[in-house]
């Protein structure tokens, strides 16, 4: 199983996948907000979405699994 991790501490702008949803790599999946900058976080591989672990205005800290993959 292949996971996103937030790459920073931050809050949960916006979610840009939903379960179900195919993705190709490189693709944005979540967009994080840190000292009012937005952050898109992007795939490294193609799959299917399985779980999505957070939602929109969750804090994350670095590390956190956001989105998990089949």
């Amino acid at each position: 199983m292949s996971q996103v991790l937030a790459i920073m501490a931050g809050s949960v702008w916006k979610i840009l996948v939903q379960v179900g949803d195919q993705v190709d790599a490189g693709q944005d999946v979540v967009i994080l907000e840190s000292m009012k900058m937005e952050i898109p976080i992007a795939v490294d591989f193609p799959g299917t979405v399985k779980e999505v672990k957070v939602s929109e205005g969750d804090f994350v800290n670095e590390g956190d699994v956001m989105v998990e993959f089949e």
